[in-house]
């Protein structure tokens, strides 16, 4: 891994559009230890949620919003995975000590060479932890979202349900576009000339 800084420049596979890279790790779960690949995964959204460290502040109420909408997300046919620095065992212990983290039914990756956050471009080599990523990945296993905050900003499930319903529709009929704030129900686009200049 070398390099200064957060991200990987010279890679693309960061961006949608681009096969998300696979990785095989550790992950704790279900109150076990036990591998987990992202190939497992295909044919299944994934919603892949990188976040800096356990035991901190921001991160359990990211972490919590997820656990509360998780069902939701599991009847659009969204897996979760979320991925940190720190190792199962590390995983496992905040699960024990915080009310919020017992609530995680979804894997809890463990990345503690920073392997899988230096692939995604969200690993902070100076520190050893990652930057705030979601990737939002689709049944043939492209990246099909992908956001990346500092530490200090917290990110909106809502959102990301939202971008989710939005990536599933563009999907579905690939000659219609979302619009801003576009949600179920709303009017799309159908890119094209004549729609040049009237929006």
């Amino acid at each position: 891994m070398e390099g200064h800084g957060c991200c990987k420049v010279e890679s693309e596979v960061c961006f949608p559009g681009k096969p998300a890279p696979n990785f095989t790790a550790e992950a704790f779960h279900n109150g076990e230890v036990h591998k987990v690949s992202l190939s497992d995964y295909k044919g299944k959204w994934v919603v892949l949620f990188f976040y800096p460290k356990d035991f901190t502040f921001v991160c359990p109420t990211e972490l919590g919003a997820l656990a509360d909408n998780y069902e939701k997300l599991q009847e659009m046919d969204v897996e979760v995975l979320s991925v940190s620095t720190d190792t199962a065992i590390v995983h496992k212990a905040w699960s024990d000590t915080s009310d919020t983290i017992k609530k995680i039914k979804f894997p809890m990756i463990a990345d503690p060479t920073g392997r899988i956050c230096w692939d995604y471009g969200t690993y902070i080599q100076e520190e050893g932890i990652a930057l705030r990523g979601t990737f939002l990945i689709d049944p043939e296993g492209v990246l099909q979202t992908v956001e990346i905050h500092t530490d200090g900003i917290g990110r909106s499930v809502d959102e990301l349900i939202r971008k989710i319903e939005a990536a599933k529709f563009v999907r579905e009929h690939g000659d219609q576009a979302c619009p801003a704030n576009w949600t179920p129900g709303k009017e799309t686009l159908t890119p094209g000339l004549d729609l040049v200049g009237k929006l």
